[in-house]
């Protein structure tokens, strides 16, 4: 009986310990978490061919290369680069009107939602800010 239990305790600490691990971040955390540390420059109106376009529905995402046209500080339309080189608009059927007025802050722009609970946003990892200089260490003192 004692085995019994044993067994049944280290099995349950090693599933445990096994969903601990799986947890990794998607491709829109890790932009996100860039833009977070390092932030943006503003984005200016214009038509932009170096977004990113995410995707995301639960804990699962899509990053796609986009580009995206941005007027008077909102996004108007935007579309997914194919690997022919064309470009295919995105278009969804939108909840709430949640592509209407959306604005860019921090280089990322609004989340959009669907009906179906996908997050759409674009990002514009060319207007994130270099990185800062770091300190450098003052030497050790001498006997001179």
């Amino acid at each position: 009986m004692k085995k019994l239990l044993l067994s049944a305790s280290l099995l349950c600490s090693l599933q445990f310990y096994s969903q601990e691990k799986t947890t990794e971040l998607n491709c829109y955390n890790k932009w996100a978490a860039k833009f977070e540390d390092r932030g943006a420059e503003d984005v200016k109106d214009g038509v932009y061919e170096d977004v990113i376009i995410t995707n995301r529905q639960g804990s699962k995402a899509t990053c796609h290369n986009g580009k995206a046209e941005v007027k008077s500080g909102k996004v108007i339309r935007f579309y997914i680069l194919l690997s022919d080189g064309s470009h295919e608009e995105v278009k969804k059927t939108w909840k709430n009107k949640s592509n209407e007025n959306v604005t860019v802050v921090g280089g990322i722009s609004k989340s959009m939602i669907t009906v179906h609970g996908e997050l759409i946003n674009i990002l514009w990892p060319n207007k994130i800010k270099p990185k800062k200089a770091k300190p450098t260490t003052a030497p050790e003192p001498t006997d001179d």
